[in-house]
C-alpha cells in the first residue's frame, strides 16, 4: 500500500508492540521482517495488528506521535480491538 498511515506491528517473539508511520506499509513492514531498523531487529517475525490511512504524511506523523505520547500498551490494544 503506497499511501499515508500510521500502522501497529506485533512481535511475539518479544510481546511487545511496535508504532511507526511510512508511504510504503509493505516495503516498510519487509523492512522490520528483514531487521533492517534498529529498534525491532530481532522481533521478527512482526505482523500487523492495526493500519491508519491518513490525507498526508505530515498527518501520519502526528497520529504517531500521538499514539506513542500515551506510552500505554492498553491504549495500543483498545485501538486494535476498537477497530474491530
Amino acid at each position: 500500500m503506497k499511501a499515508p498511515c500510521v500502522y501497529i506491528i506485533y512481535s511475539s517473539v518479544w510481546d511487545q508492540y511496535y508504532v511507526g508511520s511510512t508511504v510504503d506499509f509493505e516495503n516498510r513492514l519487509k523492512e522490520h521482517n528483514a531487521g533492517s531498523n534498529k529498534s525491532t531487529n530481532g522481533g521478527s517475525p512482526w505482523e500487523l495488528k492495526h493500519l491508519i490511512l491518513c490525507e498526508s504524511v505530515k498527518q501520519a506523523r502526528k497520529e504517531e506521535f500521538r499514539i506513542k505520547k500515551k506510552k500505554s500498551r492498553k491504549y495500543i490494544e483498545w485501538l486494535i480491538d476498537s477497530a474491530g
